[in-house]
């Protein structure tokens, strides 16, 4: 019994060292493992950083280009709106500068025409009381036979007739004598001249010419001497 016993304890034993030995070889390939899983977690936590590393890139790249578009958006729509309100105070300002020009028109058409019915009133108002005076004539000659107050009488008007047409502006052109000017003297005739100093100087007025404020109103019909 005893001797069994002894056996028992020795295997008992060897089966403790067997283990003993066993244990420190498994160790450090349970060790090994570990760190293979380490690693490779490491990889994966690695290539998903890298990979959301690149998906956040790739957004701020597009949030980037969306943001410059609608930048780009923002200020074309306000420069349309600029341009909008320039050209409606543009088109607001040609209205108003149509409209006083029109006006304008309008008034200096209507002064035209006031100046044209008081410069005939003024000429109708001075000719009145010339006609005054040839009625006047008329009547007192019915009565008289005196020719020479009749002729003083004519004078009397006629110089009368000639201050209100001075006063008007009106003046007689000068032709008689004078060397023949188209701006002034139309030539009805020619005639040979008596002498040289005749040559091209007006011989005869056959109707005389007048200006009205240095504008000719009726050019003098004369005759040339050639």
């Amino acid at each position: 019994m005893k001797k069994t016993n002894h056996n028992e304890e020795e295997l008992t034993d060897n089966l403790n060292n067997h283990n003993e030995e066993e244990n420190p070889a498994t160790e450090p390939k349970e060790e090994s493992v570990n760190k293979k899983i380490e690693i490779t977690e490491g990889e994966e936590k690695e290539e998903k950083e890298e990979k959301e590393e690149k998906e956040e890139k790739k957004e701020k790249k597009a949030d980037s280009f969306f943001s410059k578009r609608g930048g780009k958006e923002k200020k074309l729509k306000e420069e349309v709106e600029k341009l909008t309100l320039e050209k409606e105070e543009l088109n607001d300002k040609f209205l108003r500068l149509f409209s006083e020009f029109d006006n304008y028109k309008k008034r200096t058409n209507k002064e035209k025409i006031d100046i044209i019915n008081t410069a005939s009133e003024k000429v109708i108002l001075g000719l009145l009381p010339i006609i005054d005076d040839f009625e006047r004539a008329i009547e007192y000659n019915k009565e008289t036979g005196e020719i020479e107050v009749v002729k003083e009488g004519f004078e009397l008007i006629y110089n009368k007739l000639s201050a209100l047409m001075k006063r008007m502006g009106v003046a007689e052109i000068a032709a008689q004598d004078q060397i023949f000017d188209t701006d002034y003297h139309e030539a009805v005739t020619h005639f040979p001249a008596t002498s040289d100093d005749q040559k091209g100087k007006v011989m005869d007025v056959v109707e005389k010419g007048y200006t009205l404020n240095d504008k000719v109103i009726r050019f003098s019909k004369v005759v040339v001497a050639n």
